[in-house]
C-alpha cells in the first residue's frame, strides 16, 4: 500500500512538473487572477471558490484532459529504491500482466469449483486410495465422466480477448452495423447521438472509450483531436508558422529523404496522391520540431547527434540531427497521408500527426520490450498464427515463405497504403480507443486466416506474396470479429 502511494505521488509530481511548463498552466494562472476580480470569490474560501470557477468555466475539464493525456503517453516513474520484484521482472507492465493472467486463471478455476460443487482439494477415502494404487499402471482404462469440466484456459486465451471486449459479436460496430443493408435506427443513429454528446462534454477519456466501437465519419476529426488533446489555439498556429519559417530558412539533407519518400509512396497511391503538398508541408516542419525530442524520454531510441566540423566527439559542439531526432525512412510519409482525409488545415493536421507519432508510430520503428513495440507485435502475430493456424504456419515456413516477412511491412506502416482509407480509419479508431498498437498484429493474423485456403496451395514466397498483395477490398471489422470471437470447434 505504501509503495502504491509512493508510486502515485511520483506520478503526480511528474505530471505536475510536466504541466508547469505548458501553455495550459499559464492559462490557468491567468484565469485564476481573473477570478480574483469577481465578487463571488471570497478570501476565506479562496481555494474552493477558484476550483468552482474553473469547473463552471470549463477549465477544470481542460485540466482533466491534459492530465489524462499525460497518463496515456508517459511511462510510469521508476523509483530510485527499486522494490524486490524488480529482480524477477524489471518491467512494471510485465509484472502487472502476469498478475492479471494469474488472477484470471484462478477466477476460472474457482468458478468451476463453485458450479460443480467440487473443492479445490480434498483427502481421498482409504478405499479410493487402494483402488487408485491398484490401477496405477492402468489408469488409461478408467473413463470417468469429464463432460462438465472445461479447460481453465487454452493457448488462444493468451491473447487478451477481454482487452478487446468492445469488439465482440454482441456489440454494435461502425464498419459492420452501418452497412447499407442494416437499418440505421438499429445502431448507427444512436451511436452518432452518443458521439455528439461525448463531444459536447469535451471529455478525452469518454471519447477514447466511445471510439472503441468506431467513429462516425462526420465526428472522427473532432473525436481524434479530443483524445489527442489537440485544440489548435492561435499559439499553435504561430508555432507551426515558426517551423515553416525554419524550413524556408534552412535546407536539410533529410528534406531530400522526405521528398523521395513521398514520391515513391504517397504520390503513387490512388488514395493519397492528391495530398502530396500537404505531406511535404507536414513532414518538413516535423523534421525541424525540437518539441518532438521530448518523446525520447520514453522511447528506447536516442536522437542522432551531429558535431560542428573539427569538433567530432566534443559534446559541447554537438547538435541533434535532424532537429526533431527522427530520420525518416521509406514509407514514413504514409503515417501522415490518411490524416489528410480528416484535417485540411495544415496547422491542425500537423499537430494531430505529431501527437499520433509521439504516442504510437515511433514504436513501429524502434526496438523495445513495450507491448506496442514492433518486436512485441511480431511475437504476437506469430503466436496467434501458430495457435490458430498451425498447419498454415508450418506450410509457409516449409516453402520458405516466412509469414512475418509478409506481414512485417503491414504492421510497420500501421496498414497505411494497404487498406482502403475508410477501413484504415476504422482500424486507427481502435488504436486510439485502446491506446495500443496490438490490434495491428491481430489484424495481420486475421488476414492470413482469411486467405488461408489459397495460402495452403502456394509453393513459394512469391506465390504467397501474390495471394496477399491486394488488401484493398478487405473489411477490417468483420475480419477482427471473426478472428477474435467466432467459435472454433
Amino acid at each position: 500500500m505504501l509503495q502504491e502511494e509512493e508510486d502515485l505521488s511520483l506520478t503526480i509530481a511528474q505530471i505536475v512538473q510536466k504541466l508547469k511548463g505548458s501553455r495550459l498552466y499559464a492559462q490557468l494562472e491567468r484565469q485564476a487572477w481573473v477570478s480574483l476580480q469577481k465578487p463571488e470569490i471570497k478570501l476565506e474560501t479562496l481555494k474552493e471558490d477558484i476550483k468552482e470557477f474553473f469547473r463552471i468555466t470549463g477549465w477544470e475539464k481542460k485540466l482533466h484532459n491534459a492530465v489524462y493525456s499525460e497518463l496515456t503517453v508517459f511511462p510510469l516513474p521508476r523509483h530510485p529504491a527499486a522494490p524486490p520484484e524488480h529482480l524477477k521482472e524489471p518491467l512494471v507492465y510485465m509484472r502487472k500482466a502476469q498478475g492479471s493472467w494469474e488472477k484470471r486463471i484462478l477466477k476460472s478455476l474457482n468458478s468451476m469449483c463453485t458450479e460443480l460443487s467440487i473443492p479445490l482439494a480434498r483427502k481421498r477415502p482409504v478405499v479410493e486410495q487402494k483402488e487408485l494404487l491398484n490401477k496405477w499402471n492402468e489408469m488409461g482404462t478408467d473413463e470417468p465422466d469429464l463432460s462438465l469440466f472445461r479447460p481453465v484456459y487454452a493457448p488462444k486465451d493468451f491473447l487478451e480477448k477481454e482487452f478487446f471486449v468492445e469488439l465482440s459479436l454482441n456489440t454494435g460496430q461502425l464498419g459492420i452495423d452501418d452497412a447499407t443493408q442494416v437499418p440505421p435506427e438499429l445502431f448507427e443513429n444512436e451511436h452518432v447521438r452518443l458521439g455528439q454528446k461525448v463531444l459536447a462534454e469535451q471529455d478525452s477519456a469518454a471519447a477514447q472509450q466511445y471510439i472503441r466501437q468506431g467513429s462516425p465519419t462526420a465526428l472522427r476529426a473532432e473525436l481524434w483531436a479530443l483524445i489527442l488533446n489537440v485544440s489548435n489555439q492561435p499559439e499553435d498556429l504561430l508555432y507551426y508558422e515558426q517551423l515553416k519559417s525554419n524550413v524556408i530558412q534552412h535546407d536539410l539533407l533529410v528534406d531530400s529523404l522526405i521528398y523521395k519518400d513521398v514520391k515513391l509512396t504517397a504520390s503513387n497511391d490512388d488514395y493519397y496522391f492528391v495530398f502530396e503538398d500537404y505531406l511535404y508541408q507536414v513532414l518538413l516542419c516535423f523534421s525541424r520540431d525540437t518539441a518532438v525530442l521530448g518523446h525520447f524520454a520514453y522511447n528506447s531510441a536516442s536522437p542522432p547527434k551531429s558535431y560542428i566540423r573539427g569538433k567530432l566527439g566534443m559534446e559541447d559542439y554537438a547538435v541533434f540531427y535532424p532537429p526533431n531526432g527522427v530520420i525518416p525512412f521509406h514509407g514514413f510519409s504514409m503515417y501522415v497521408a490518411p490524416l489528410c482525409f480528416l484535417y485540411h488545415e495544415p496547422s491542425k493536421l500537423y499537430q494531430i500527426f505529431r501527437e499520433m507519432y509521439v504516442r504510437f508510430f515511433f514504436r513501429l520503428h524502434s526496438i523495445s520490450s513495450h507491448h506496442s513495440g514492433i518486436v512485441s507485435l511480431c511475437l504476437l502475430f506469430e503466436t496467434l498464427l501458430q495457435t490458430h493456424l498451425p498447419q498454415l504456419f508450418y506450410h509457409l515456413r516449409e516453402i520458405g515463405a516466412q509469414p512475418l516477412r509478409i506481414s512485417f511491412k503491414w504492421m510497420v506502416r500501421a496498414f497505411s497504403g494497404y487498406l482502403a482509407t475508410d477501413q484504415l480509419l476504422l482500424l486507427w479508431d481502435r488504436i486510439l480507443g485502446y491506446n495500443s498498437l496490438e490490434i495491428l498484429a491481430v489484424l495481420a493474423a486475421a488476414v492470413f486466416a482469411f486467405r488461408a485456403v489459397n495460402l495452403m496451395e502456394v509453393t513459394s514466397l512469391a506465390a504467397a506474396e501474390a495471394v496477399l498483395a491486394d488488401l484493398s477490398t478487405l473489411k477490417v471489422m468483420p475480419l477482427l470479429q471473426i478472428f477474435l470471437f467466432a467459435t472454433v470447434t
